[in-house]
């Protein structure tokens, strides 16, 4: 079983910066696989990042390519969102994710979920 905590959500205006970070509980943590997921208001929730176990391997959606970075820290069981160059579009609620199957950037992939942290980019 793994707990997950969000973290760092807030307002920003367009262009600035924000940094998630999601704390896991259990002892297995190095062992998942860590996804970044988001939901705006009416639409359906989507890919964001992922990061394997060891943090080597990291995967983005286009959207965020190039701006947002996941990293984690297996001493500390967390993984972190740094996101720059905000854009409204990127106003959600942000949700941490563990797979222990591969993760990736399908919903069904991830076995636990945090509560979410809302993220607003104001224009």
């Amino acid at each position: 079983q793994v707990q997950l905590v969000e973290s760092g959500g807030g307002l920003v205006q367009y262009g600035g910066s924000l940094r998630l970070s999601c704390a896991a509980s259990g002892r297995t943590f190095r062992t998942y696989y860590m996804g970044w997921f988001r939901q705006a208001p009416g639409k359906e929730r989507e890919f964001v990042a992922h990061i394997n176990w060891s943090g080597g391997i990291t995967y983005y959606a286009d959207s965020v390519k190039g701006r947002f970075t996941i990293s984690r820290d297996n001493a500390k069981n967390t993984v972190s969102l740094q996101m720059n160059n905000l854009k409204p579009e990127d106003t959600a609620v942000y949700y941490c994710a563990a797979s222990a199957r591969g993760g990736g950037s399908g919903l069904r992939s991830y076995d636990y979920w945090g509560q979410g942290t809302q993220v607003t980019v104001s224009s």
